[in-house]
């Protein structure tokens, strides 16, 4: 008689320990089944990954599942799972029936991630039993001590369950009684006990690889020959002792009055299943934990391997209960040779979390670079060339990642995975995009559309500025939606310029401030209010403006007072440099007839793909983000983003958001946005490049010199977007990838320590100028027709060390002689941003750059102190700063205060170059006078001389 088909006679079920949908599809099951007697089957997350990972049979069933939609990895995998386990099930049900129950039985795992979770583990056994609803499924629950309460839980709800990781005889001991305290519970309030069952998975073979392993080591350290004998004796023992020794406590605990209750009520006692009975050690047979585990009501689930060498050449006896005292005698040996069987139980539970851990990783791997390969284009690319060093480095924190669950943490607003102080409670913008209310969105865009607005302006600063600048530079005008502007600026020609751009009489305004108490926001504000109220009455003003503000902020007090046509909040949880994807945003997005809903359908594709189910090494912001961090700790920390003409403004944004949120505590990445590309002569050691295009962006020539850079060994990231329709995918892998920076710099990429500093001298210069009627009197260091020259004591006297005497020139080649190797220089502009400026400074900096082959910056205050400030105060000692600032042509008034615009900007240069000085930056300062358009031309003269 075939040997597996005889274990029936000694009351033993055989189960598989392997499933995968073709092996059920065409049959095979069904054959075991009918040739070896198989009554169940078990699976497990290494079964799963081979079956997914190394061959094509689930191609079909991903691609299949993603037409009907994208979903998260894990739900994806559990997706074809369930399928697997419901055709396997109703293979198995006639057994099930035949049985009456008592066999037949398919088991399903919780995630592995949800070991030390009892609620978690509860909440996803309950939905997989429902979800897979079969009669004939256990749900398999690891007994740990946070997996103990959740059998005893489900056990009480009905739900047949099959405990795995069991390898102490005191722990089944705790299952058993969970089991019965679980059936007592569905007893009482009214449920029928025979249709539950459940198996206590008791692991064997693990058992011997570990004590043999101590063994081994205790007998090359013995000397007494018949101490090494008695030591080698227990090889290969003790792992079976210890099964039949729990077997003996199976039949003590169901038997018994308490037993006897509940099995007059119907209920099946818990059997003992063998796992693990694949032979390991290759000196024992390879059907041991078969032919020596044999005995009435038990199970054994065997590897495919392990059920052919059964049928082969194994031997059923009835062997479970052999040698009782013997079994007892092996294990009061290894206690007396110093080895504990508890301690390596308790290992082994840990060891196996872990490598069932492991193998979900690889199985949601494998699942997400499948995932990934269908949507094909529906995912932006994203190519990584770092050099050897930085590759390896990169490989390594991937694995160490990978093996701290760190991804998943991170989603678990886990504030331990940056330095653990309040990063937990700014982790909102994980859930932005799938926290939006489209419909809401949509309501609102039809309605601005029906007031047939010519504009819409934002008024706001850095988070609350740079996103919707970067939609506005992005997308055309859509047809029957006004044209989106943004005002970021103190500066008075820039907002009479704004002014001049739109129609006051049909524009929308968009106040944005999360805070509400952010001064530029404010008086933009109580500018325009006051024009729009001048141009159609007071009393219809507040009709056309929207506020974008937290809940309870002072801007929403304001609003509900003037009337303000809609006030959204914006969520307290996400800081402003991450709030794109909500309704500082999306407001934006909103009011210009952008498809919101398409841009956040293909904002949540990436943010599936980065999600807490995507291993790092398939998970593109984790890979961007380690990326980053390590080259930045390389010193390569001059993050340079080339971003191509149809997103040519999503590097002012992506700039903020890396200076911001890195740039602290004397480390940090200095974000280089605006550079075009040179030779590779021209860099030093210190650049990290990313380069963002659209697909179908090609430039032959800016493509060579990118992979000039390449070849010099310069580590380039390459980023092709499908469309600018994508660009929340960028949003979201740039925000989630600085986050995982932060980390591997050691950082709060959520806080901005320095920012307030200069807020706090502009209040103190304010207030001053609101006594007197002036800002307080400064000294220059150097004074012309033309230009005056400003800068602290300290940096007055090393620049005079350095050669600066009466002239302008001079000064500027001794401040720029201070740039060395791995520095930065940084050119603030307190001046109109448009046009003809953005030039005047790209070719300042460009001189700086191509002679000193130094990473330069040009921008314009105020807006950078909302963006790059943070950094250049508070990020590494690299930058050398030269401020410009000028006499304003024409001031403006801010109704309700003495200070004007020009007079906060004034203050705000003033106290931002005041904070640069105390910190101890290399700073100076050039005041243009008169006409600023001749003042920049001379400004651009003196710098190439200076240079030469």
């Amino acid at each position: 008689m075939n040997p597996v088909k005889a274990l029936e006679n000694h009351g033993q079920a055989i189960w598989l320990d392997f499933l995968a949908r073709g092996f059920v599809a065409k049959g095979d099951l069904q054959k075991l089944i009918d040739s070896d007697g198989v009554k169940g089957v078990t699976s497990n997350p290494s079964i799963f990954e081979k079956a997914i990972g190394s061959s094509d049979e689930y191609d079909g069933a991903i691609g299949y599942a993603l037409k009907r939609g994208d979903r998260p990895v894990a739900e994806l995998f559990e997706h074809v799972a369930i399928e697997d386990i419901q055709n396997a099930a109703d293979v198995l049900r006639p057994v099930y029936d035949q049985l009456n129950g008592d066999d037949g039985f398919v088991s399903l795992e919780v995630s592995p991630y949800l070991a030390m979770d009892t609620k978690g583990t509860i909440a996803e056994a309950e939905r997989l039993w429902n979800d897979v609803s079969r009669k004939n499924l256990m749900v398999k629950v690891p007994a740990t001590p946070e997996g103990l309460p959740a059998i005893q839980h489900l056990i009480g709800e009905g739900i047949s369950i099959n405990i795995t990781l069991l390898f102490s005889q005191k722990v089944y001991v705790e299952v058993a009684k969970a089991y019965l305290a679980g059936l007592e519970k569905y007893v009482k309030a009214g449920g029928d006990p025979s249709h539950v069952a459940s198996v206590a998975s008791f692991f064997v073979s693990r058992i011997d690889s570990a004590v043999d392993k101590q063994l081994d080591e205790k007998i090359a350290r013995a000397n007494d020959p018949s101490e090494k004998e008695r030591l080698a004796a227990l090889k290969g023992k003790v792992a079976i002792a210890n099964a039949k020794l729990a077997y003996q406590e199976y039949k003590r605990l169901f038997s018994g009055p308490r037993w006897d209750k509940l099995a007059g009520r119907g209920a099946k006692p818990q059997r003992l299943l063998w796992a693990s009975t694949g032979t390991k050690n290759k000196d024992y047979s390879d059907v041991l934990y078969v032919e020596e585990l044999i005995g009435p009501n038990t199970v054994n689930t065997v590897p495919p391997a392990t059920l052919d060498a059964f049928r082969d050449h194994g031997t059923p006896r009835d062997s479970l209960e052999e040698n009782i005292e013997d079994a007892k005698h092996v294990l009061a040996e290894l206690e007396k040779s110093g080895i504990s069987l508890d301690a390596i139980t308790a290992e082994l539970v840990k060891d196996g979390v872990r490598l069932f851990a492991d193998a979900a990783d690889k199985l949601y791997g494998a699942v997400a670079h499948k995932r990934a390969t269908v949507l094909g284009a529906g995912l932006d690319r994203q190519a990584l060339a770092l050099g050897s060093e930085i590759g390896k480095a990169v490989e390594t924190t991937t694995e160490e990642w990978r093996a701290a669950a760190t991804i998943r943490r991170l989603w678990q607003h886990d504030k331990s995975v940056w330095t653990g102080t309040d990063e937990n409670k700014w982790l909102g913008w994980l859930h932005s995009p799938s926290a939006a209310d489209i419909a809401d969105y949509e309501d609102y865009a039809h309605r601005v559309k029906g007031q047939n607005f010519s504009d819409a302006v934002v008024l706001g600063m850095g988070g609350s500025s740079l996103g919707p600048e970067v939609l506005a530079e992005t997308f055309a005008k859509q047809p029957g939606f006004p044209r989106l502007h943004v005002l970021d600026s103190t500066d008075p020609a820039q907002v009479r310029s704004l002014q001049a751009k739109i129609n006051l009489a049909n524009t929308v305004f968009i106040v944005s401030s999360k805070s509400g108490g952010t001064t530029e926001p404010n008086v933009m504000k109580d500018y325009f209010f006051a024009r729009v109220s001048e141009t159609i009455g007071a009393e219809k003003a507040g009709h056309r403006f929207i506020a974008v503000t937290d809940p309870g902020s002072s801007l929403e007090k304001v609003a509900a007072k003037q009337g303000f046509a809609r006030i959204f909040h914006g969520d307290p949880t996400i800081g402003g440099r991450y709030s794109v994807l909500s309704p500082f945003g999306l407001v934006p997005a909103a009011t210009a007839g952008i498809d919101v809903r398409t841009l956040i359908k293909h904002t949540l594709s990436m943010a599936l793909s980065c999600g807490p189910d995507v291993p790092p090494h398939e998970n593109p912001g984790v890979q961007l983000g380690l990326a980053m961090g390590l080259a930045g700790l390389d010193g390569r920390d001059k993050v340079t983003i080339l971003s191509s003409r149809k997103i040519a403004d999503f590097g002012a944004w992506a700039e903020q958001l890396i200076a911001e949120s890195t740039g602290k505590e004397g480390k940090g990445l200095i974000p280089i946005d605006g550079e075009p590309l040179a030779d590779p002569a021209t860099y030093g050691q210190d650049r990290f490049f990313i380069d963002i295009r659209t697909e179908g962006e090609d430039d032959a020539a800016h493509d060579g010199k990118l992979a000039a850079l390449e070849k010099a060994g310069h580590p380039v990231v390459r980023i092709v977007m499908k469309s600018i329709e994508h660009i929340g995918q960028e949003f979201f892998r740039f925000e989630l990838a600085t986050a995982v920076a932060g980390a591997v710099l050691g950082i709060n990429p959520f806080n901005q320590p320095d920012v307030e500093a200069a807020k706090i001298k502009t209040r103190e210069l304010t207030a001053a100028f609101e006594k007197s009627g002036k800002l307080p009197a400064e000294e220059p260091v150097m004074s012309s027709a033309q230009a005056d020259l400003y800068t602290d004591e300290k940096n007055a006297a090393a620049l005079r060390q350095a050669g600066a005497n009466g002239d302008l020139g001079s000064w500027l080649k001794a401040h720029f002689s201070r740039s060395g190797t791995d520095d930065y220089v940084a050119l603030l502009a307190y001046i109109e941003r448009d046009t003809a400026h953005i030039d005047a400074l790209q070719h300042m900096r460009l001189a700086v750059r191509d002679k000193r082959h130094v990473a330069t910056c040009a921008e314009f205050g105020p807006r950078f102190l909302h963006s790059t400030g943070q950094a250049y105060k508070g990020g590494p000692d690299s930058g050398v700063f030269l401020q410009i600032t000028a006499d304003d042509s024409k001031d403006l008034a801010v109704p309700g205060q003495k200070a004007s615009f020009g007079v906060i900007k004034a203050a705000q240069a003033r106290g931002d170059f005041d904070v640069l000085t105390e910190r101890g930056r290399r700073a100076l300062r050039v005041h243009l006078k008169g006409d600023l358009e001749a003042g920049l031309k001379m400004l651009d003269t003196a710098i190439t001389e200076a240079l030469n």
